[in-house]
């Protein structure tokens, strides 16, 4: 398998990269933000699930005395 940050061959201790160097750049793409996964914006989820729930959810109904 080869590394996916330089296609060098990948090393078993440091598996599917190559060293600990590419490992760290991976890592640093995470966290960067760099990686994302094609979609709706959070916001727009979350608008559309409050339009949802307007009347709806498990406190919403009769309480008993």
């Amino acid at each position: 398998m080869a590394c996916p940050i330089c296609n060098k061959a990948s090393v078993p201790e440091y598996r599917p990269f190559c060293s600990k160097r590419c490992a760290d750049i991976d890592l640093g793409r995470w966290l960067r933000g760099a990686y994302v996964i094609p979609g709706q914006p959070l916001d727009d989820v979350a608008s559309d699930a409050d339009e949802k729930n307007l009347g709806g959810g498990l406190d919403s109904g009769d309480k008993r005395p």
